[in-house]
């Protein structure tokens, strides 16, 4: 299943880098203001008909895909949750820090993730059970969080979009070396793979936005929890998550 979901992330990547080398992004506005693009239609439709064709038995929620209602998927054991172009911001900017990302939910938690960079052909991947990976030219590599302590001087991620006075009061609380200004899912990606310990998000996001980096993130011995630091799961009514802590230590 996991080759077949790489396969699949890889795929939508090359139709999505198709759009990006066009000049032509076909950008409209959804209704809750954030962009859509030719780009995030043709990866959506690739993945979504390939995961029916090759798991025939497994439901998806997919941004760009019909919503289900939670009257139905409330009683979904497993699912596949899919971001076709996480980053259509950072896509519509043209500065490569966009990914695809396919998550399998089993019991209302992140069991395997996918996560392909289009621009540079890098694929993280992983679960808790199997640990997680970075693949680059064919080649994979076992990643694994940072080991350094909460008391250390860390390393730390910023949204290129979204950083705001309640993210630096949280980063108030720490010794900070450096900060890192990333888009997408690739600020997760970096926790994971030990280049940063910690990453904070103040404001919503959508399940489909952390599901493929939380399981990535847990395969590499990291952390993921809202942040209020309860547990953060899958599949809820309104699929938002508010605000959370990615991290390679356990916030006290």
């Amino acid at each position: 299943m996991l080759n077949k979901i790489k396969d699949i992330s890889i795929q939508a990547g090359k139709l999505i880098l198709e759009v990006y080398n066009s000049n032509d992004f076909d950008i409209k506005i959804k209704d809750d203001n954030s962009p859509l693009t030719e780009a995030d239609k043709r990866s959506n439709n690739y993945i979504v008909e390939e995961l029916n064709k090759n798991f025939p038995g497994i439901p998806i929620l997919s941004e760009e895909g019909e919503t289900t209602d939670y009257k139905k998927r409330k009683d979904w054991d497993e699912f596949f949750l899919v971001d076709p172009l996480d980053g259509t911001k950072e896509f519509i900017k043209r500065n490569g820090e966009f990914t695809v990302n396919i998550a399998l939910i089993k019991n209302n938690l992140p069991a395997t993730g996918v996560i392909f960079v289009p621009v540079t052909g890098e694929t993280y991947f992983g679960s808790k059970e199997k640990g997680s990976y970075k693949q680059v030219n064919g080649a994979s590599e076992k990643i694994t969080v940072s080991k350094k302590k909460e008391i250390d001087q860390l390393t730390v991620i910023q949204s290129r979009s979204h950083s705001g006075e309640e993210e630096n009061q949280f980063y108030g609380n720490y010794k900070i070396k450096e900060k890192i200004s990333k888009g997408s899912s690739l600020k997760i990606c970096l926790v994971a793979e030990g280049k940063a310990e910690l990453y904070f998000r103040s404001g919503p996001t959508w399940e489909w936005d952390t599901a493929a980096g939380h399981a990535i993130l847990l395969g590499a011995g990291g952390y993921f929890i809202n942040k209020d630091k309860s547990p953060l799961i899958y599949n809820k009514e309104i699929p938002k998550n508010f605000g959370f802590i990615a991290s390679s230590f356990v916030i006290s």
